[in-house]
């Protein structure tokens, strides 16, 4: 049986196909590569650059969600120089769940 694929392009040409039932699954992975890519600005930096291991992330625990998400597209534009995520994108929810993440282990 074939496997339905939902395909996220990614920034900068990288494209990640995801079965559509393991979605949720998927998103701290997802959320990694995005957060260790360098493709989401211009400046050859990450944000694993800023923050090796969630250095610096754990203030971010007491953020709402929206303020979280606003903080990550705040980085991408001024740290990165990039173009910030679209709200509700699978690429910027992947990625705030993952600082989520990083944050909380920081405690």
């Amino acid at each position: 049986m074939l496997k339905r694929m939902l395909f996220l392009p990614l920034l900068s040409g990288i494209l990640t196909a995801i079965p559509v039932w393991g979605l949720e699954e998927n998103r701290g992975e997802l959320g990694q590569r995005l957060f260790e890519s360098t493709a989401l600005g211009a400046t050859g930096k990450s944000c694993a650059s800023c923050h090796p291991g969630g250095k610096g992330l754990q203030e971010t625990g007491s953020y709402d969600d929206g303020q979280l998400r606003e903080m990550i597209n705040f980085c991408i534009r001024d740290a990165l120089k990039g173009k910030p995520l679209t709200t509700g994108s699978q690429e910027l929810e992947a990625l705030y769940a993952y600082v989520r993440s990083l944050a909380a282990g920081r405690k």
